[in-house]
C-alpha cells in the first residue's frame, strides 16, 4: 500500500512538472526535442537531486523508466496540441500551467521527498527530512528555469519556496498524528493553496519592488 500511495503522488508530480516544463519550452520556441527534454528535466530533476542526497544510487528516475515515459508523453501531447491550435492564446496556456500545474507539482514532490526520507531514515533527522522535501519540490523547477534562460522562479516569484517549506513542516507535524496518507494530502493541499493565493494576491517575501514579478 505504501508503494502504491508513493507511486500515485510521484506520478501526480511528474505529470504536473512535465506540463510546466513543456509550457516553458513552448514559450521559448523550442523544437519537439527541446520541449521534451526540458519537460523530463523538470519532472525528474528534483527527484534525482533528492536520491543523490539520500544515497539512493542510482536515482529512481534511471531505474523506473515509467516516470520518464509519462513525462515524455505529457510533453509531446501538449507540444502537438499547441502546434495544431497555435492560433490560440499561448499566454493563457502558459499562465494556467505555471500557476496551477506548477503549484501541484511543487506540492506533490515536496511530500514525496519527505516520504522518501522517512522511509530511509525515519524522523531521527528532522532537518534532513525537511530539506529533502523542499529540494525535491523546487529542484526540477530551478533546472527548468536555468535551462530556459530564466531566473529561477524560486528566487523571484511570489511565495514559492515558503509555500513548500510551510507545507513540508505541516506534513511532518501531522505524520504520526493522522497517518502518512492524511499528512501527505494535507501537506500538498496546503502548498497548492498557499501557492495559488500567493499568485493571486502577489505575496512576496520582502521582495525588492524594483524586481521582476
Amino acid at each position: 500500500m505504501t508503494d502504491k500511495v508513493l507511486f500515485i503522488f510521484e506520478m501526480i508530480g511528474v505529470i504536473a512538472c512535465a506540463a510546466s516544463g513543456t509550457a516553458s519550452g513552448i514559450n521559448k520556441h523550442m523544437d519537439a526535442f527541446g520541449v521534451t527534454f526540458l519537460a523530463v528535466i523538470t519532472a525528474m530533476g528534483g527527484g534525482i537531486i533528492r536520491d543523490l542526497i539520500l544515497g539512493a544510487i542510482p536515482p529512481v528516475a534511471f531505474i523506473k523508466p515509467v516516470y520518464v515515459a509519462a513525462a515524455t508523453a505529457v510533453s509531446l501531447t501538449m507540444f502537438f496540441i499547441h502546434r495544431y491550435f497555435k492560433k490560440q492564446s499561448l499566454g493563457k496556456l502558459h499562465n494556467f500551467v505555471f500557476i496551477y500545474m506548477d503549484a501541484v507539482g511543487l506540492g506533490a514532490f515536496t511530500v514525496v521527498g519527505i516520504k522518501k526520507a522517512v522511509i530511509m531514515y525515519g524522523f531521527s533527522h528532522l532537518f534532513l527530512v525537511l530539506t529533502t522535501g523542499f529540494i525535491t519540490g523546487i529542484g526540477g523547477g530551478i533546472l527548468r528555469d536555468v535551462l530556459a534562460g530564466d531566473t529561477p522562479a524560486v528566487f523571484i516569484k511570489y511565495f514559492y519556496a515558503c509555500a513548500s517549506i510551510i507545507g513540508a513542516v505541516l506534513c511532518m507535524a501531522l505524520w504520526n498524528v493522522l497517518g502518512e496518507k492524511a499528512a501527505m494530502l494535507i501537506g500538498i493541499t496546503a502548498i497548492v493553496v498557499l501557492r495559488l493565493c500567493a499568485a493571486h494576491f502577489h505575496w512576496s517575501f520582502f521582495k525588492d519592488k524594483g524586481g521582476a514579478e
